[in-house]
């Protein structure tokens, strides 16, 4: 079933709860609107309460609006709700001039009364650092992303000067602080419509009837379905061109390329990288690509007894022949990693002594440590393509059987994407197939969310592998103004990693994207994000 007949049908039957249009008027949705397939489906609304997914990586981007934007190319922070900034000399205290005259979405649910100001960047993060916060402990109380940067440890406290003019105090200097600012997890809510739904007895329905400053708000949701966005006539940079976006998060796989042939869809996101020569010969298509801050690894659990041992870690290494799973998996688009940092970071370890294909050296460290042939580990793989791992059921049966090649037995375990805090088979598995896509262009984010001790405790660090040497560095890294001092930091911090193998580096994809040619303004960014607001149809 299509994504526009899908549509027709919530509209007869949902008409009541979401406003929909009328049949008639959709029906020539491709002038109107375009329709993007290729996604999951998201269990939330507010990006503060995820750590990835569809929310995160491209509904936050229309929906809401960032103090700050990152530069796609020197990563470094631009002016978004914020127009200006000033650190004090100590670096402990930021001061942002906010923008004057910008509009909150109006909905079927909310009309906002006033304009966005300082109360709104207040009560966004507040809610997340302050556990006496009235909104902290709805829909979970679980802010993951910023508790595996320590956020609520950084910040002292954030307070209004005056209605355009807020202040963060923070407890220690941070020089990713401003690059967290503008990552997808920053987003400014409304804390009048907060109000609203407090009164009203729903807190929760801020977090899944959203409401922000971005160029299209939501119109309609059916879980498993389509996601439906509106243009917000009101965006403070100019109206977008195109009235609505529709997300199809019901196709997956060679369904999602079918439908795209079929013109059922416009846009596909993160195609299967087998597919990609059948789309290059199709001249109504077209093909671009970029080059991520991403890395799919391995996990493996430190808690577990047989993978306490660093002699079996090492041998789950060697086992792993990466060279295979580029040719095969990723069809030769991707690097081989070495690290958990992308080589195009500028803290990347280049002379990393990082363990590589060894089946021999695996079957030794495997008998010294006790398990020559009798050992058997789970391996839990949310099937879902990435754009750091095109096909994770493929990469999931190669590593299955370069494992089983050294004696080790391996059931895959498998699910059907990724919620890092219900699926309850990941934390009784023993390895996790898994990776990351980059915030911003900061070495820290991706060391600190996924090895350190606070991203532990948050449940984040899959590895559950703490290390109080790896984290001094990090925050060592964080204080200090000297690059030269940041880059041996991080590079020691790297090393670390590769002698201790929390977690085995598999490779770094290119982030693909297919749409129809008619369609215009698509951007891409190495992290993910990129608002719709500029795309437009060329013809009907």
């Amino acid at each position: 079933m299509s994504a526009y007949t899908r549509l027709l049908l919530a509209c007869v039957s949902l008409a009541s709860l979401w406003g929909c249009s009328e049949p008639q008027q959709d029906s020539n949705i491709r002038s109107r609107g375009f329709v993007y397939c290729g996604q999951d489906t998201p269990n939330t609304f507010n990006p503060q309460l995820t750590d990835g997914g569809l929310t995160a990586d491209t509904l936050a981007a229309q929906i809401f609006d960032r103090l700050l934007l990152l530069d796609p190319v020197t990563h470094r922070p631009l002016p978004s709700l914020a127009k200006s900034w000033t650190m004090s000399g100590d670096g402990l205290t930021y001061t942002f001039s906010l923008r004057e005259g910008i509009a909150f979405q109006s909905t079927d649910w909310f009309k906002p009364t006033r304009q966005f100001n300082a109360q709104d960047v207040v009560f966004s993060f507040k809610r997340v650092i302050d556990p006496s916060h009235p909104f902290h402990a709805v829909s979970g109380g679980r802010y993951p992303w910023f508790e595996s940067q320590g956020f609520a440890n950084l910040i002292d406290d954030i307070t209004i000067v005056d209605p355009y003019t807020v202040q963060f105090s923070l407890t220690r200097p941070d020089n990713a602080f401003l690059a967290n600012l503008a990552t997808t997890y920053a987003v400014i809510h409304s804390q009048e419509y907060a109000d609203q739904v407090l009164r009203a007895g729903k807190p929760d329905q801020l977090d899944h009837l959203p409401i922000g400053t971005g160029p299209f708000s939501l119109e309609q949701y059916l879980p498993n379905d389509l996601v439906r966005l509106n243009r917000h006539n009101g965006y403070w940079q100019g109206a977008a061109k195109m009235e609505q976006v529709v997300f199809d998060i019901a196709s997956r796989g060679t369904g999602s390329l079918a439908k795209l042939l079929s013109k059922e869809c416009d846009v596909l996101s993160s195609p299967v990288a087998s597919q990609l020569p059948i789309i290059n010969d199709n001249e109504d298509f077209d093909l671009t690509a970029q080059t991520g801050m991403n890395v799919a690894y391995l996990a493996i659990d430190t808690n577990k007894p047989a993978l306490k041992d660093l002699r079996v870690r090492q041998a789950i290494n060697h086992a792993i022949n990466r060279d295979n799973l580029l040719s095969s998996v990723y069809y030769g688009t991707g690097t081989e990693a070495h690290s958990i940092l992308p080589p195009m970071s500028w803290a990347y370890h280049h002379n990393s002594e990082a363990l590589g294909y060894d089946p021999e050296k695996a079957l030794q460290l495997l008998k010294e440590a006790g398990f020559d042939k009798n050992l058997s580990l789970t391996l839990w793989v949310p099937l879902e393509p990435r754009p750091y791992n095109p096909s994770p059921r493929k990469t999931a049966e190669l590593i299955q059987a370069d494992l089983n090649a050294v004696g080790v037995q391996v059931n895959i375990i498998m699910q059907d994407s990724i919620n890092r805090f219900s699926n309850i088979d990941k934390f009784n598995s023993d390895l996790i197939l898994t990776g990351w896509i980059a915030d911003n262009g900061d070495p820290d984010n991706f060391l600190r969310p996924l090895l350190s001790c606070d991203a532990k405790a948050a449940g984040l660090n899959d590895s559950n592998w703490c290390n109080l040497d790896f984290d001094n560095l990090l925050e060592l890294a964080s204080r200090t103004s000297q690059l030269n001092q940041r880059l041996n930091f991080y590079q020691r911090a790297q090393a670390i990693v590769d002698q201790d193998v929390p977690v085995v580096p598999l490779a770094h994809g290119v982030h693909f994207q297919i749409h129809h040619n008619s369609l215009k303004g698509l951007q891409m960014s190495p992290f993910g994000t990129r608002s719709f607001s500029t795309v437009y149809r060329s013809e009907p």
